[in-house]
């Protein structure tokens, strides 16, 4: 859409974008499924808001809501956090089954003094109003881009898998790539033009908070060969000198909080 270079809608009306105009709008969801029950039926959790999901990255809060992170997988977009309204029941998992669909969905604005916010994607706050174009929560999930526009986030070189550390609350972002960004559209959170080889940043939520509405972050490094100096790479001084990577894509942490980054 709209080029249609697939040319599924030739085959099958639901890809007919002028029969099915809004079967594009149906995908782009998280998806849950319960690994418990075979006989479960998946669901989409729309409340997490509708965008090329990559990775989630979960903790329970230290307020018992649980939390998920999530990136959007393309140049320019943004990196969103959900934090549910109900707390997690660790005594009956059952009463968690639909968790998912009671929360705020957030999208982040980093500045540029090492701080940044949680925007909130609420229908009817700020600019998320039916005179602009949401007609109610569903719009606002559903184009998560155009209202994170509206807002204001920033535009981050595609977001890829997000996790959490459980050691020590900080929160790493994959950042793949983004060779389309000029030099007048660098920014704090995204500091190289022609940006090949990726880079990763973390947050810290403010006094160890994932609900709270501000944190701080840094450039935790920026990947390429550090022995090319046009490529501006910055590792670990002590980092090998095959030790180098690029294009961070997936990301775990271990049982000692180590960070493997998949490439």
């Amino acid at each position: 859409i709209p080029q249609q270079a697939y040319g599924w809608g030739k085959f099958h009306e639901r890809f007919d974008i002028a029969k099915e105009p809004n079967e594009a709008h149906r995908f782009g969801w998280v998806v849950e499924i319960d690994p418990f029950d075979p006989s479960s039926m998946p669901v989409k959790r729309t409340a997490l808001g509708r965008f090329k999901h990559e990775g989630a990255g979960n903790t329970i809060n230290k307020d018992g809501r649980f939390v998920v992170y999530q990136g959007d997988d393309e140049r320019f977009d943004y990196v969103y956090k959900f934090v549910t309204d109900d707390k997690v029941d660790l005594e009956n998992p059952k009463a968690n089954a639909d968790i998912l669909d009671r929360g705020t969905l957030y999208v982040a604005r980093f500045n540029a003094d090492g701080r940044g916010q949680w925007l909130a994607l609420v229908h009817g706050q700020g600019s998320l109003t039916p005179e602009l174009g949401f007609a109610d929560q569903g719009t606002v999930v559903t184009f998560a881009r155009q209202a994170s526009d509206m807002l204001g986030a920033t535009k981050m070189d595609r977001p890829e898998d997000i996790e959490v550390n459980p050691k020590t609350n900080k929160v790493y972002v994959m950042l793949t790539n983004n060779t389309k960004r000029k030099a007048d559209q660098v920014d704090g959170a995204n500091p190289r033009p022609d940006n090949k080889y990726g880079h990763i940043v973390d947050i810290t939520p403010d006094d160890g908070d994932h609900s709270a509405a501000t944190f701080t972050w840094e450039v935790l490094l920026k990947c390429g060969d550090p022995a090319v100096a046009d490529v501006g790479a910055t590792f670990n001084p002590l980092t090998s000198k095959s030790g180098w990577f690029g294009m961070p894509d997936n990301c775990a942490i271990d049982a000692l909080g180590r960070l493997w980054v998949a490439t």
